[in-house]
């Protein structure tokens, strides 16, 4: 069976975890965020385990709607200048606990995301102690 990761994040700007214990998806913490469309704003949960598209949100997300994610501690807007290569909307960059970033896709139903490190060597060395490959 493979083994899965879960991503433990935090916010880019003021560094607070985004993990919420509380709120489970799949039997593991998800990541909370706060959301904004056109039309809507309110909170969303993602599930936290790499390769996996599944959330919980307070309203109905429009399919191929982009929207806005914002830190809930801070509410600081997380975006950063690249756009996606499937689709072109923003990505969005989630600061991982051991270093580097998660960039998801801003557009829903893009499944366009991707891991990135600053220090490769360092990270990676990080990454797989912590989830043991």
């Amino acid at each position: 069976m493979p083994k899965t990761v879960s991503l433990n994040t935090k916010c880019p700007h003021c560094g607070k975890s985004f993990m919420d214990e509380e709120f489970k998806l799949h039997d593991v913490a998800s990541i909370k965020l706060n959301i904004e469309t056109a039309s809507n704003r309110g909170t969303i949960r993602l599930c936290s385990t790499y390769g996996c598209y599944d959330h919980v949100c307070d309203f109905d997300l429009k399919e191929s709607e982009i929207a806005k994610f914002y830190c809930p501690h801070c509410n600081k807007e997380l975006v950063c200048k690249d756009n996606c290569e499937t689709c072109d909307a923003p990505m969005i960059p989630l600061t991982l606990k051991l270093g580097g970033k998660v960039f998801i896709c801003s557009r829903h139903g893009c499944s366009n995301h991707f891991v990135a490190f600053e220090d490769l060597a360092t990270e990676v060395r990080k990454f797989y102690h912590e989830y043991g490959f």
